[in-house]
């Protein structure tokens, strides 16, 4: 069996494994910081503040643009602002987030092929819903708050999904741990070895400690929703281009004039792109964002697609998170 002074510098060797792996709740002393930080008492005065803030810069910014819907649009957007910035430092979540944006963007080669998989099915169903009169007809006519405020809607609509539906992936990676799974899962990371004593002893059963709960899980959920939200973008992005190319080869002149309810004119510099065209297409690619959010989660092959590089991820996190606590359990007296 591993003597005690070897366990107890495996502990700190996993903690900063932890911090360099995204997993900042998964240490207790990170944990108690954002516990605290994350009391009522903290949060709600910092959200008054911000909601006076945003109330007054929404009715400054409608007032002198003169368009009423940019008042609750950039209301909307200043608040999503100060909680992501809120999470970012006092919830420490900048570590998790840039941990997850480099896995994300580091495996650049995968996501290619992905997209390819998924962005044909997408690309037929928008496209016919681009080449739809009433699609036109009501893009086109938006205001500049109310496109930005239906973006906005379609944002938190996507990310208030994967809030439902992702604890169910992290649920479904610590349902069946057993000793030969944590051994896989720790092959590599400072608790090879005691993970291996662990096994062993007739006396510990680490597999015990696999359930994920409160901040340790919400810590693989954003990370989730990171992968997934990048993932998203960027097919959305082609989306975009896609239907900016189609529509500019496409959309001619007789045809708007004879959609569309009022006149259009070009964007300033760029005879061949109107605005019209340019509002029907982030309309359109912000919904498709939102459709391929859905269909990532319920949809079996786009959710292997998906989900399937990080799923390897969270499966080492869970089982070195509980060699860590089952370790740290038996060894609190000689620790101590």
């Amino acid at each position: 069996m591993t003597r005690p002074d070897v366990d107890a510098g495996a502990l700190p060797a996993t903690e900063s494994w932890f911090l360099h792996h995204g997993l900042t709740y998964f240490v207790p002393e990170q944990r108690a910081h954002v516990r605290q930080a994350a009391r009522a008492r903290r949060v709600v005065p910092f959200l008054l503040v911000v909601a006076v803030v945003a109330t007054g810069a929404g009715g400054l910014v409608a007032w002198f643009a003169d368009q009423l819907t940019l008042g609750p649009a950039t209301l909307a957007s200043l608040l999503l602002l100060a909680a992501a910035w809120y999470a970012l430092t006092a919830l420490h979540a900048a570590p998790i987030v840039t941990w997850a944006l480099t896995r994300t963007f580091g495996s650049l080669r995968s996501l290619l092929p992905m997209t390819t998989r998924a962005l044909p099915l997408l690309l037929l169903f928008i496209t016919f819903l681009f080449i739809n009169t009433e699609v036109w007809q009501v893009a086109s006519n938006l205001t500049a708050g109310a496109l930005w405020l239906t973006v906005v809607l379609f944002l938190v609509l996507a990310v208030g999904f994967l809030l439902v539906r992702l604890p169910e992936e992290v649920d479904r990676t610590d349902d069946n741990v057993n000793d030969q799974f944590l051994l896989d899962t720790c092959r590599g990371t400072p608790l090879e070895e005691a993970c291996r004593d662990l096994v062993e002893d007739p006396d510990a059963d680490p597999a015990a400690y696999a359930e994920i709960t409160g901040f340790e899980r919400w810590n693989l959920v954003l990370v989730l929703i990171i992968v997934q939200s990048v993932q998203v973008l960027l097919v959305t992005l082609s989306v975009f281009v896609f239907l900016m190319v189609f529509g500019a080869l496409i959309m001619t002149e007789p045809v708007m004039g004879a959609w569309l309810t009022s006149p259009t004119h070009s964007i300033p510099g760029v005879d061949s792109i109107s605005v019209a065209l340019l509002q029907v297409a982030t309309f359109l690619s912000a919904f498709s964002g939102l459709y391929l959010t859905v269909s990532t989660v319920t949809d079996e092959t786009y959710r292997e697609q998906f989900f399937g590089g990080v799923s390897r991820e969270l499966e080492r996190a869970v089982g070195v998170r509980a060699v860590y606590l089952a370790l740290r359990d038996r060894d609190r007296p000689a620790v101590g």
